[in-house]
């Protein structure tokens, strides 16, 4: 069975190609939300088994996504990745301490994101 990974993203090309390079890869289906809010009503209706977030993002931002996901008991085991045009050392820690599994600066390298979900999902 496909695993399944939700793309939170506010810039629709970007979801475009984050879902393009993951579709690329086979076996796994890809769920879009536009924010953070569109993400959290996701979540109770879609069995997800990845969450990718950005950072910038109108009403709920990635980082309070993390937050919310790391601190609810259904999700908090839920492999995160960023994808951030901020790409300071302050902004990788600040989002790997709130509990994301890896940071990726954009622009990225479809091939690094397709092996950094190949190492996380198996």
């Amino acid at each position: 069975m496909a695993k399944k990974i939700l793309i939170a993203e506010d810039s629709s090309t970007m979801r475009s190609l984050i879902g393009s390079t993951i579709a690329a890869m086979g076996d796994y289906d890809v769920v879009e939300a536009a924010n953070g809010f569109e993400a959290l009503r996701i979540l109770p209706r879609e069995l997800v088994d990845m969450v990718i977030t950005d950072i910038n993002m109108p009403d709920i931002n990635g980082l309070e996504l993390i937050s919310f996901i790391r601190s609810n008991a259904n999700y908090k085991s839920l492999p995160l990745v960023i994808i951030s045009t901020e790409g300071s050392e302050k902004d990788r820690q600040k989002g790997l301490s709130l509990g994301a599994d890896a940071y990726l600066v954009k622009p990225f390298v479809p091939e690094e994101l397709q092996n950094l979900i190949r190492k996380i999902l198996g």
